[in-house]
């Protein structure tokens, strides 16, 4: 299917893959600055965003629509940036096409995804749904945030739970979640509980990778980000203490500061 695809600024491409849930809209905290000197494409996913689709589907679609837009954009290579359940397609990709990609970005991903979340409890949800819609309302209000916020679902994807990673939220996360299908979650669901793994298969992939992770991460834990990154052959890593899986939305500048380092050490941009 062609997906719908948020293109940003000029020069060399840097393919921007989001999670679930999640939109290419969600990914603006790096496309935003990386189009600055990138052109940057950041395509809504087969059953996300503005990628309508309620058929049932496999998570290897996503790989057929991916193909397909780098084909109708002309892109013989590209970077790829993955956040989540981005990232694992990202790997896909790599091992599918490697002569397409010349680096890869992982943000709270890896080879072999596992978490360390604990049972939720009723109380969670429905502190989810308030501090949810009054931060909808207000974003970043801190009374909200310290009354229900720090109480709810949000305190395992935020760690410092600070005001800003709450207007992220806000302006971003609503909206992709409300859009994300119901057969974008089955396939989701579908690939995790056939434990999915990619480990034994990283040492085929050669280009240079920087792996960022969230100390506090219990979707993807930085365990397991750690282990995708020590079992590729090229790859840096960072891990950012107090963290969890919305990091990019917690430290924005800090995350943003070590991606343009390591752009400038693989000379794929200029100091």
């Amino acid at each position: 299917m062609k997906l719908h695809v948020t293109v940003k600024g000029q020069g060399y491409p840097i393919l921007c893959l989001h999670g679930h849930p999640g939109s290419g809209h969600s990914l603006s905290v790096f496309t935003d600055h990386l189009s600055k000197g990138f052109l940057t494409l950041s395509p809504d996913l087969r059953g996300y965003g503005n990628s309508r689709y309620k058929k049932q589907f496999e998570m290897r679609d996503h790989l057929v629509d991916l193909k397909e837009l780098l084909d109708d954009y002309n892109m013989d290579q590209c970077l790829l940036l993955g956040w989540s359940l981005g990232g694992i397609l990202a790997l896909e990709l790599i091992l599918k096409y490697p002569e397409k990609f010349t680096g890869l970005i992982l943000i709270a991903s890896a080879a072999k995804p596992y978490g360390n979340h604990p049972k939720v409890s009723n109380q969670e949800l429905v502190y989810a749904g308030i501090a949810g819609i009054l931060n909808y309302l207000k974003p970043g209000w801190q009374w909200n945030i310290d009354t229900f916020g720090k109480k709810s679902l949000f305190r395992y994807l935020i760690g410092q739970q600070t005001s800003l990673a709450y207007e992220y939220l806000a302006k971003y996360g609503v909206k992709a979640y409300l859009q994300t299908s119901q057969s974008a979650n089955q396939a989701l669901s579908n690939a995790l509980k056939a434990r999915y793994s990619r480990l034994e298969e990283l040492e085929k992939i050669e280009i240079p990778c920087l792996v960022l992770a969230g100390s506090e991460d219990r979707h993807i834990t930085a365990q397991s980000s750690e282990e995708t990154a020590n079992n590729l052959r090229n790859s840096h890593y960072i891990c950012y203490p107090n963290h969890a899986h919305l990091f990019p939305w917690e430290i924005p500048d800090k995350v943003l500061k070590d991606i343009d380092q390591w752009l400038i050490q693989q000379s794929i941009i200029d100091n």
